[in-house]
């Protein structure tokens, strides 16, 4: 699969979002407590909008990711380094 990710807070943490999975129901934009999700400009392979992160609002709490009943949305933090 192939997927389309956006760096969110600082770098600190990968938002992946499958246009392929991602049917548009949009729970996981109504869920976001920091209103950090808007629809794309590019359709998903059902014909409806995937979500976009904004940078400057996302903080990585994952609510997005588990809410997302196609598990189309995956958010992986990276490792610090020393």
């Amino acid at each position: 699969m192939k997927a389309f990710p956006y760096e969110v807070n600082g770098g600190k943490v990968t938002f992946n979002i499958f246009p392929e999975l991602c049917k548009g129901c949009g729970l996981c934009r109504e869920k976001c407590p920091e209103r950090a999700l808007s629809w794309s400009d590019k359709l998903g392979v059902y014909g409806t909008p995937t979500v976009v992160p904004d940078p400057e609002l996302c903080k990585g709490c994952r609510t997005c990711e588990v809410v997302c009943p196609d598990c189309a949305i995956l958010i992986a933090r990276k490792k610090k380094e020393n």
